[in-house]
């Protein structure tokens, strides 16, 4: 069986608002043929062009904090914070004092990055004065910075670009044609607002999905390219698997194949070759094996830490352990 050859790049009409009228884009064919690939091949070049434009053994280890857990007033389906489920016990948030020990631990472990989350649709002025004066502190401590906290109103992300905030997380999700299947409460035309609020600010992006929902194949390729096809692709990409949260209207979901989400790491990494590609969410159901595949598909970023907001995540020890079985060094 021999291997297809594709251009790089392709012409592909944008969604959103966003995208330049003219511009080199993937087309969701050509994504769809990158997935098609031999395993062993695709492997291959998703490590080509991993190796041209990052360190071969490095990844990055970032830690999250929920910040503000429970009560959102939206209905993702996947996601256990939602008040419309009920699993989650809504809580206050955080007092600073409790977020810049948190922040101290994670880079006494050796975390680079140091992520708050909040569960909010978007945050309200009296709260985001609040996670700025986090952002400040935890900025002070060394760590770089990044927050989760929902719908951005206009002059927010200004706010918290003054605060020393270096990456706004908003995640895309899924396709846009899957979109209504998984949120009702919002469209994704309001994230690419978020995103654009905050490209604006000179926050860079961190911006990916969650991948095992029930979607198809053509939807993955679809969100991929949605992300690929931004004027800037996101400096930072979690490519997070569906952890199903009982109560949620996902929690009872098939798991999805092993390999088919590490060819998703695989093509993301090839349309994104300057990205940061984490393995985000569903690590803790991870086996050491798929771990090293998608290392050797291109993810060079993890969340590292004993929980990931509500989801459990695997111990630093064991991620250690793992390191230093494969050779891999944190950075």
């Amino acid at each position: 069986m021999t291997t297809a050859t594709l251009p790089d790049t392709e012409i592909r009409t944008a969604n959103h608002a966003t995208a330049p009228a003219k511009a080199p884009r993937w087309t969701i064919k050509a994504i769809e043929t990158l997935f098609e690939l031999p395993f062993n091949d695709l492997m291959f070049r998703a490590q080509e062009v991993h190796r041209q434009h990052h360190k071969a053994n490095a990844v990055q280890l970032s830690t999250l904090l929920s910040i503000k857990t429970g009560g959102c007033s939206e209905d993702c389906g996947y996601c256990s914070q939602s008040a419309r489920h009920g699993e989650v016990e809504r809580e206050d948030l955080l007092p600073i004092a409790d977020v810049i020990a948190a922040a101290k631990a994670a880079k006494d472990k050796g975390a680079s990055r140091f992520c708050m989350g909040a569960a909010w649709r978007g945050p309200k002025e009296k709260d985001l004065q609040q996670v700025t004066d986090m952002v400040a502190a935890v900025k002070a401590l060394g760590l770089e910075t990044c927050a989760t906290l929902g719908m951005l109103k206009e002059g927010q992300a200004e706010q918290l670009k003054n605060a020393g905030l270096d990456y706004y997380n908003h995640n895309l999700d899924t396709s846009p044609e899957f979109y209504g299947q998984v949120i009702t409460t919002h469209t994704q035309a309001d994230r690419f607002d978020t995103l654009a609020q905050v490209r604006g600010a000179g926050i860079k992006v961190c911006c990916g999905g969650i991948v095992g929902m029930g979607e198809t194949r053509g939807a993955r390729a679809g969100l991929l390219a949605e992300l690929a096809n931004m004027p800037t692709p996101p400096e930072s990409v979690p490519i997070n698997q569906l952890v199903p949260m009982p109560g949620t209207p996902m929690g009872h979901v098939a798991p999805l194949d092993p390999f088919e989400f590490v060819r998703t790491i695989a093509v993301a990494r090839i349309l994104m070759p300057t990205s940061m590609v984490r393995l985000s969410a569903g690590r803790e159901e991870m086996s050491d094996e798929m771990q090293a595949l998608c290392f050797l598909a291109g993810a060079n970023s993890i969340f590292y830490g004993d929980k990931l907001l509500t989801a459990g995540n695997p111990q630093a020890d064991r991620d250690e352990a793992l390191f230093n079985r494969l050779g891999l060094i944190s950075v």
